[in-house]
């Protein structure tokens, strides 16, 4: 993908590789406090997606272009959260719950979300990188990469509720 200029403030390009979790290995390392995170999609069209969230107490509203690769651009908004609760009851109809934990690797943050409700067991790890050839330390608790794996969005994961 060619490198985006920032027209504003808002707008970032996503470079985010994902992985499947080892169970058995993810459950022997200590974790922070996790985030909860309740979420859902008002578009999933394959060019823009559109998702309400929130995490912890805190509504957010995030517009993710199509991925090229393991990038794509987003604009992400903090919004109050009644809107958030609102859009989620008028403008779509799942939701996904998950469980979210910031782990220092190295000198790179990992989010790992576990799953709740339909998806329970389903562990998904992701890292955000500068650009896509950066290099990183890979935890030992990572099973494969599902990058480029479209199953593994969350806005086809909420589909499966």
């Amino acid at each position: 993908m060619g490198q985006l200029k920032k027209k504003n403030k808002n707008l970032m390009v996503e470079i985010e590789k994902k992985f499947t979790v080892n169970k058995v290995l993810w459950e022997k390392i200590k974790k922070p406090i996790p985030n909860v995170i309740k979420q859902s999609y008002i578009s999933d069209e394959k060019k823009c997606t559109v998702r309400v969230r929130i995490k912890n107490n805190k509504g957010f509203l995030t517009i993710k272009g199509e991925t090229i690769n393991i990038s794509r651009s987003e604009y992400d908004y903090q919004i109050p959260l009644e809107d958030a609760q609102a859009m989620m009851d008028e403008f779509s109809s799942k939701t996904l719950f998950k469980n979210r934990y910031e782990v220092l690797v190295g000198d790179h943050l990992w989010e790992v979300d576990e799953f709740k409700g339909k998806l329970e067991g389903l562990i998904i790890a992701e890292i955000e990188l500068k650009n896509e050839n950066e290099k990183f330390e890979l935890p030992n608790w990572i099973d494969k990469e599902v990058s480029n794996n479209p199953r593994y969005y969350n806005s086809n994961l909420i589909k499966e509720l």
